[in-house]
């Protein structure tokens, strides 16, 4: 977790990592998740942007250390932007090297981390961290 946020996390709480291609990207929905979350403990956040060089692309390094660093041990939510974020999160978790109780969410990528991360700072359970984030699909625009 990063941020000022850092450390305000309720133990229980349901973790949330962001997976991107783009660290910047990761980072931005990460901060926009937790300004929106903000009025008391906010659930922990993390980006699991981009490769350990900087560049774009995905690493199950980041991903596996970012799911790690959010595990309260209620859970962890992780959301994910393009499709080989996707099988790289399905691969960590066949491979059980992610947290107990690690989630991938099918949800929209902005949408979906806000309604994660709000979710879980209110201390809802994962399952309800999960719905909310993918009932995102259904927020209307036009």
């Amino acid at each position: 977790m990063t941020g000022p946020e850092a450390g305000r996390a309720e133990p229980g709480q349901v973790g949330v990592v962001l997976v991107s291609h783009s660290a910047q990207v990761a980072e931005a929905v990460a901060e926009l998740a937790r300004g929106l979350a903000a009025g008391g403990p906010t659930a922990p956040v993390t980006a699991a942007g981009g490769t350990p060089g900087g560049g774009l692309g995905t690493s199950a390094e980041l991903i596996v250390a970012a799911a790690r660093e959010v595990d309260r041990g209620a859970g962890v939510a992780l959301l994910v932007d393009l499709g080989s974020a996707v099988l790289t999160v399905k691969a960590l978790l066949l491979e059980d090297e992610l947290p107990p109780d690690s989630r991938l969410v099918d949800a929209p990528f902005v949408e979906g981390a806000v309604a994660a991360v709000v979710t879980a700072s209110t201390g809802a359970p994962l399952s309800e961290v999960v719905s909310a984030a993918g009932e995102a699909y259904t927020y209307r625009k036009a």
